[in-house]
């Protein structure tokens, strides 16, 4: 595959890429995981500039970035949401014109994909998706080279989740579908994907040969699982005023030591942090010796910085 098929592309949602280029991805990213164990400097896009807009609180999207941007060559600037026009009533399509002629790409976090889409609508140079509401691509590519690494070929997988049915959980999905592994959803009666993804995981799914299985029985989704995935029960932006209601409901998805057994001894737990022990998982999961979470927390750089690369002229 050729670099130039991705050259000025949006990087906005993992279901608008074929399986073969989520590949691509991937190897681009190991690639460079291997530059930085072997110190070897790699400067390709020296003169580059990033507009970095964060509207949602971040340690690993933000940091990442901004270590990707540095090892490329490329200058990131931040633009304090509460400092910009944006929040005075600008709208959307006049802050991405003047951004796309000051800079070489956009990555942004909001709050609904909606906004990220307007941007991008309105640029002609690359805007890359940090985060919104309904989908993380970046942390889903993460993900996955996560589970590469430590499983080796993606075919007939079993991914088992259990937390909030957020953006993490919506690019996980599409991303097992992708890669032909099968993704269990273990969620409280009420909290259903959003719609769109389980439309695209499934169409993806149905190309690969793998299963989307909705459940409310944590062992149904966990029994002989080869990945165990737990997420938070309160994503940024959901409503606070649930809070309470969401820790009763969530409960019974507590991932703990007995829990694990349940998947194969061979298993690997994750989490796209920040994990709050003794909610969606127990101490003894997260610091055990199944827990992979802080290989994934370093592969959002090396996933981030493929990303760059390619959609990059």
């Amino acid at each position: 595959m050729k670099k130039e098929n991705f050259e000025n592309r949006d990087f906005l949602k993992l279901a608008d890429f074929t399986p073969e280029e989520i590949l691509y991805f991937l190897d681009i990213a190991a690639d460079f995981k291997e530059r930085v164990r072997r110190h070897e400097p790699h400067q390709i896009f020296p003169g580059y500039t990033a507009a970095m807009i964060f509207e949602k609180p971040s340690t690993r999207t933000r940091t990442s970035f901004q270590v990707a941007c540095a090892h490329l060559g490329i200058q990131s600037f931040y633009m304090r949401p509460d400092e910009m026009q944006l929040s005075r009533g600008e709208p959307i399509k006049d802050t991405a014109r003047v951004i796309d002629r000051y800079c070489d790409v956009l990555f942004i976090r909001t709050f609904g994909q909606q906004i990220v889409d307007e941007f991008a609508q309105y640029m002609q140079k690359p805007v890359i998706n940090a985060l919104t509401d309904q989908y993380h691509p970046c942390q889903g590519l993460a993900d996955l080279l996560t589970i590469r690494e430590h499983k080796g070929a993606f075919k007939g997988l079993k991914v088992a989740y259990a937390g909030d049915v957020w953006n993490v959980c919506q690019s996980l999905m599409c991303a097992c579908a992708q890669t032909g592994m099968d993704y269990y959803l273990a969620y409280p009666e009420g909290y259903d994907p959003y719609p769109e993804a389980l439309t695209n995981a499934r169409r993806f799914a149905s190309d690969s040969g793998s299963k989307i299985v909705l459940t409310h029985n944590l062992k149904e989704a966990v029994e002989g699982a080869d990945v165990v995935v737990a997420n938070t029960w309160f994503s940024m932006g959901g409503p606070e005023k649930t809070k309470e209601q969401r820790k009763q409901d969530f409960e019974p998805l507590r991932i703990n030591p007995e829990v694990m057994t349940w998947a194969k001894k061979d298993a690997i737990f994750m989490h796209c942090l920040p994990a709050y022990r003794g909610n969606e998982m127990t101490e003894e999961v997260i610091e055990g010796p199944q827990s992979v979470v802080f290989d994934e927390a370093e592969n959002r750089m090396h996933t981030e910085k493929a990303v760059l690369y390619l959609v990059l002229s």
